[in-house]
């Protein structure tokens, strides 16, 4: 079916409750594991989708039509996409409630002052997570639409170093806790093409209450870049930010 086509929604009473059960799993469960499913695959369809969430082939099609139906996955021909209610959903979520009203400005300000590409990004079940780009069509080239990396991007190792308590990463390296304080003493963290190559990037905290690390504000550029003085000036920009969080 081509994007846009108008599509019939169910009423409400025809979905399944909640309470019900989806291959061994709740339908919400189910519903939530076909979305992400689709999410990693970008577009697949129902066979390799109910494959991917370990649910019958018949429930993950019956719930993949309802979620379509809803918009929060869009059809393409036989396969299956992210729809636009998700999207729109999803970009409302940030991870405290002033972030992006304190954030809009300082970002951009200090995205043309460096001429580099800024982000915003969180600690997600021990990922890091891009919340916010600015300019948001001009990533780094190989980093793509991709939204998730290891938690030991700058900003990972920025927002574990500053964290308390300390996040359930798994058994970490021998040297973190020398590197922690290192971290925590400049109030930056550095990735040099460690995650990425052709990538580098310098991160700083972002302080809500009580000094309590919100997010991380991240400058990405390339390996010709001096991090150190893309940190400091990172750095002014986080202060000003976490000035915007803390007022009531």
């Amino acid at each position: 079916m081509a994007p846009g086509t108008r599509v019939p929604v169910r009423r409400p009473e025809t979905l399944p409750a909640a309470t019900g059960n989806a291959g061994g799993r709740s339908v919400l469960e189910g519903a939530f594991a076909l979305l992400e499913a689709v999410e990693r695959a970008v577009e697949a369809g129902p066979t390799r989708l109910a494959a991917d969430c370990g649910l019958p082939k018949t429930t993950a099609y019956r719930l993949l039509e309802q979620l379509a139906d809803l918009g929060a996955v869009e059809r393409c021909g036989g396969s299956y996409r992210v729809g636009p209610r998700m999207f729109r959903l999803g970009s409302a979520w940030q991870p405290h409630p002033r972030l992006r009203a304190a954030a809009r400005e300082p970002m951009r300000r200090l995205a043309q002052l460096t001429g580099t590409t800024v982000g915003i990004a969180v600690l997600w079940k021990g990922e890091t997570l891009m919340v916010e780009w600015c300019p948001d069509d001009q990533r780094p080239e190989p980093l793509g639409t991709r939204m998730t990396w290891p938690w030991f991007t700058a900003a990972g190792k920025v927002l574990v170093a500053t964290a308390a308590p300390a996040p359930l990463l798994g058994p970490l390296p021998a040297s973190w806790s020398r590197h922690a304080d290192t971290i925590r003493e400049h109030g930056a963290a550095f990735d040099r093409e460690e995650v990425v190559t052709g990538v580098c990037c310098t991160a700083v905290p972002l302080l809500g209450v009580r000094g309590t690390p919100v997010a991380a504000l991240c400058v990405l550029t390339d390996p010709a870049h001096h991090l150190e003085r893309l940190a400091e000036t990172a750095r002014r920009t986080g202060r000003v930010i976490s000035t915007g969080l803390r007022r009531r």
